[in-house]
């Protein structure tokens, strides 16, 4: 890993290098599908992050600051992932470890993000790699 960088995506042509990433965690998704909405999130302060090596993105983050009452001025992970052939190299670590720096310049308290209840993997490396609290459950109602 010792080419890896992180880099923000700003341009349309990285954010659409990005898709088959983000595709692997967001599965539902086409490309088109996937501008659509990110051109929205962007409006919205998302911001994306991605960890390349040797020159080709091999992980994804999604990231919004926003503030609440319960953990005040933070930062939100939507996205996390990392290509399948990539994992366990470290670069998960990295790129969040850059969210952290990243939303601690922006002067964060926290940060916060979900993850499906099925993913025991991703819930280890972030209780036991990255420090992570399990607080609390989260809720969706369909309206559709």
């Amino acid at each position: 890993m010792s080419n890896a960088t992180v880099r923000e995506l700003t341009s349309t042509d990285a954010v659409r290098e990005a898709f088959p990433i983000v595709a692997e965690l967001r599965d539902h998704l086409d490309e088109t599908r996937y501008l659509e909405l990110y051109e929205q999130m962007a409006e919205e302060g998302y911001r994306l992050f991605a960890v390349y090596d040797d020159g080709q993105p091999v992980a994804v983050a999604g990231v919004t600051i926003s503030t609440n009452f319960y953990l005040g001025r933070h930062a939100y992970v939507y996205d996390l992932v990392t290509t399948e052939a990539e994992r366990s190299k470290g670069h998960g670590e990295r790129l969040l470890e850059h969210v952290h720096e990243w939303a601690a310049e922006r002067d964060c308290e926290a940060i916060e993000l979900e993850s499906g209840r099925w993913r025991d993997d991703a819930h280890r490396f972030y209780t036991e790699r990255m420090g992570y609290e399990k607080y609390c459950y989260s809720f969706v109602y369909d309206l559709s």
